[in-house]
């Protein structure tokens, strides 16, 4: 038996995607301001990104990667370990864990890689990880890469996390989910999950990126809106959506986090963020932590939207956070919308399977501090008028408005 060419498998999955409607494409966005994105020499105002805040374009912000980048340069040169921990670094770190209330956090250079570094570095061949279905492929992939065994229950169900955490008696065994779920915009029960792992001698661990700086008091995410000590929970705080920037820290345990600090592999093999963009960062943790109205102003807006898309018989998903994911059902109908929306000039891209399960194809909003409330009823306007325009045929479903999610 001949072994089969990976050329041949290639274009066999890429012939596969066409066939499906699914291929994605990407959209290159050439100036930027506020809400406001160039795609293709046009115009349109984004309601599909993750600055929640409004924070990546800040002055402050711009100007702390300005300074730093002309004193520090462009890199840090090295992996933390070996000589590229820098001074910037330190006062990230510091100022993260003391926001969140945890004696200590290490940085990384992506969620994705913080997520493969927690796994990997905790969890071994004889352990299990028991999971949300719904959680991020990187916690799914962190999980795989580890070795260990992995379990999955159902969406938000605790007793069927305490149910498959019963399937592995023996071992060392954690507790991993979304804080906010990227796709749909609700919030796992931390409150319960965090005694389904106490009564199971479990480590819970929470993926925050989309909830820091958004929920709970002072922006302090999930785990502290749930009444959760620092003790109870292993946490992953993004720097790339809230806090308008690029990276991610583990906020934890001193034990837990000098341990991942010297095993964790994504860790110890990668070159350390740019001196620079940790300066920016943490002055947009500052920001973040000072400016409330920025998260008052953002659930004002988000409540708007709720009130104004439902009376007019917008099918939303129960969600008080940013993300407002309007379900569309088929793929050729999210597109259908995306592109009646496109020309009208707003930018929400389709989220289609696999992202999402088949069937469940939708629109995922976003909503920001930096939207106004015209903006808002604008686009509901426009999301009436799309739903209406599509169930006469308007629009083709073209692959403009695919998401890579």
């Amino acid at each position: 038996m001949s072994r089969p060419r990976l050329t041949d498998r290639i274009l066999a999955a890429r012939v596969q995607r066409t066939l499906q409607g699914r291929e994605r494409q990407r959209r290159t966005v050439t100036r930027r301001d506020g809400v406001r994105y160039e795609v293709d020499g046009r115009w349109l105002t984004n309601f599909s990104g993750n600055d929640y805040l409004g924070l990546a374009q800040h002055f402050a912000v711009v100007d702390a990667l300005q300074s730093a980048a002309g004193r520090d340069g462009a890199g840090s040169g090295a992996s933390h370990l070996v000589c590229g921990h820098h001074a910037a670094h330190e006062a990230l770190e510091k100022e993260i864990a003391d926001w969140l209330g945890a004696p200590r956090a290490l940085l990384f250079g992506s969620g994705y890689l913080a997520n493969l570094a927690v796994l990997q570095g905790l969890l071994g061949e004889d352990d299990v990880c028991v999971q949300d279905r719904l959680n991020h492929a990187s916690l799914i992939d962190a999980a795989r890469l580890s070795g260990c065994k992995l379990r999955r229950y159902p969406h938000n169900d605790a007793e069927g996390a305490l149910r498959q955490l019963r399937t592995v008696p023996d071992g060392a065994a954690i507790v991993a989910t979304d804080g906010v779920f990227s796709m749909d915009g609700d919030v796992a029960p931390l409150r319960e999950l965090s005694l389904v792992a106490k009564v199971q001698h479990a480590l819970l661990y929470v993926d925050d990126a989309h909830g820091i700086g958004v929920v709970g008091a002072e922006g302090r995410g999930c785990a502290v809106d749930a009444g959760l000590a620092p003790g109870d929970v292993l946490q992953l705080a993004t720097l790339g959506k809230a806090l308008g920037g690029y990276g991610a820290c583990v906020v934890g345990s001193e034990d837990i986090i000098g341990h991942l600090a010297e095993t964790a592999r994504p860790y110890i093999y990668t070159t350390a963020l740019p001196p620079a963009q940790a300066a920016a960062t943490l002055a947009a943790v500052k920001l973040a932590r000072r400016d409330h109205w920025r998260r008052e102003k953002l659930q004002n807006l988000i409540g708007h939207f709720r009130q104004n898309a439902q009376f007019r018989g917008l099918q939303l998903l129960p969600s008080t956070t940013p993300i407002q994911p309007l379900m569309c059902g088929e793929e050729k109908r999210a597109l259908a919308l995306t592109t009646a929306l496109e020309a009208q000039g707003f930018w929400v891209p389709a989220i289609r399977p696999p992202t999402v399960p088949d069937g469940k194809a939708r629109l995922r909003i976003t909503l920001s501090s930096l939207h106004t409330q015209a903006e808002v009823d604008a686009l509901v306007d426009a999301l009436s008028w799309a739903r209406d325009a599509v169930e006469m045929g308007y629009g083709n479903a073209g692959a403009s408005g695919a998401a890579v999610a």
